[in-house]
């Protein structure tokens, strides 16, 4: 291409810029266009042409009048402006250092004038590598329990708060554990390590997944997958390839998920030590990918699968940490949604409910997402005025978490309301939801 078309780096003293940054966290592109095109002096137009966008839509976003949301486009940004992807919240762009998971990061942009430095004055993350190789690694079993806790909690966190402010010392934590397993140790360690690695990296896959950011979660899912590989862990691989199913009901693969959730029960079965927990959580997976291709038939099959199995549970069961979520009332809910998906809402709804009366109220994100298919029950039986208060009840504890998944499926709840807009019910719902989950587009 020629030249002037050619992405080239930004300005150092840009990607420095606390108001750049800043615009990047939040993803305010109008802001971020504006900025590009006084300190960089790249204009709309090759702005436009840079990031496979029309000029109008350029406009609009500078203007105020749209707002970029879906990831295909904020990548386009990113690539075309040359915008480091965890300014942007992506992982590292295939145009930046090579090699997603490494201890150092890539060298900082060039600092920034003495008196703009923030009061802390931190080093750069190119002196904490130095003095991460200066340092010695010795690693025993209390530190990879110390690993585990720290993964413990995360999810807790993740539970309350969602993930997205979790994910740069997720990230961090990831490859940091990654270059310890370049050194040589014993193999209950480096085995420890592979363990702590996949956890971390199915963990950062999941807040890619929540916040709908598809790409980048199959990229991290991958990436555990491997690591699981590694060490055998068939148990842990099922665990990644049920989240890779449960990823496919939501862009509607259903036969993608279909056949990750059947990868992921042979992998449960052929390992030694697969609990009934394990095995029950895996049917519900299969439930759902069953009820979202219309199967009827299996899908009450898989449900039926999943309640054998729970009813095996045994206290001394070896249960990985990774699966104690999946307790009674996890199975309730799972089997009401799964009902709820296959359109036999009368079913559904009772089951839904008697789950959310029993779970914690700490965990936001879940009572959030339960509380939008108790509505979408209710609204398929014709129960408009229960379905609105209770998917009202659930955009308090949606406006607590960071999480797009939930956020956007109580748009969808509104959207499913077209044909009662100007009921009361449905009016004060609008307003609540416009008050608490502003609308995005795309």
């Amino acid at each position: 291409m020629p030249d002037a078309d050619r992405p080239q780096e930004l300005p150092a003293r840009l990607l420095t810029d606390p108001e750049m940054i800043d615009a990047c966290r939040v993803r305010d592109f109008a802001k971020v266009f504006r900025l590009v095109k006084t300190k960089a002096g790249i204009y709309p137009s090759m702005i436009a042409r840079r990031c496979e966008l029309t000029p109008s839509r350029v406009g609009e976003v500078i203007a105020g009048q749209r707002r970029l949301q879906h990831m295909d486009v904020i990548e386009r940004i990113a690539d075309g402006l040359r915008i480091p992807g965890h300014m942007l919240g992506l992982a590292r762009r295939v145009w930046e250092t090579p090699q997603a998971l490494v201890v150092t990061e890539r060298g900082a942009p060039k600092a920034p004038e003495p008196e703009q430095r923030s009061p802390a004055s931190l080093p750069g993350p190119d002196v904490d590598g130095i003095l991460a190789m200066a340092t010695p690694t010795s690693l025993n079993a209390a530190t990879l329990e110390a690993f585990r806790s720290s993964i413990e909690d995360y999810w807790r966190r993740d539970d309350q708060h969602g993930g997205e402010a979790l994910r740069p010392a997720i990230v961090g934590q990831l490859r940091h554990v990654v270059g310890l397993l370049k050194e040589n140790r014993p193999p209950s360690i480096q085995n420890g390590l592979y363990g702590i690695a996949a956890e971390l990296a199915r963990l950062t896959g999941w807040t890619y997944f929540d916040a709908r950011q598809y790409n980048q979660a199959r990229a991290y899912f991958t990436e555990a997958l491997q690591l699981a590989k590694e060490i055998d862990d068939r148990q842990f691989m099922a665990n990644v390839l049920a989240c890779m199913s449960l990823q496919g009901t939501y862009q509607d693969k259903p036969a993608d998920s279909l056949a990750f959730v059947t990868a992921a029960q042979d992998q449960a079965r052929s390992a030694v030590d697969s609990t009934p927990r394990v095995l029950s959580m895996l049917s519900m997976r299969e439930a759902f990918a069953h009820a979202t291709l219309g199967n009827r038939d299996s899908t009450h099959q898989a449900i039926g699968e999943a309640h054998r199995h729970f009813e095996g549970i045994r206290v001394s069961d070896p249960d990985p940490s990774w699966v104690t979520y999946f307790d009674e009332t996890k199975l309730i809910v799972d089997t009401g949604i799964a009902h709820g998906r296959l359109g036999e809402a009368a079913t559904a709804e009772p089951l839904i409910a008697d789950a959310l009366r029993r779970e914690a109220r700490t965990n936001q994100r879940g009572r959030a997402f339960h509380s939008f298919w108790l509505a979408r029950t209710q609204l398929d039986q014709g129960k408009l005025d229960q379905a609105c208060s209770t998917a009202t009840q659930a955009l308090e504890p949606a406006s607590a978490v960071a999480s797009e998944r939930v956020s956007g499926h109580l748009r969808e709840f509104y959207d499913q309301l077209a044909p009662h807009r100007n009921e009361p019910v449905a009016l004060a719902f609008e307003a609540r939801l416009r008050a608490l989950l502003p609308p995005v587009s795309g």
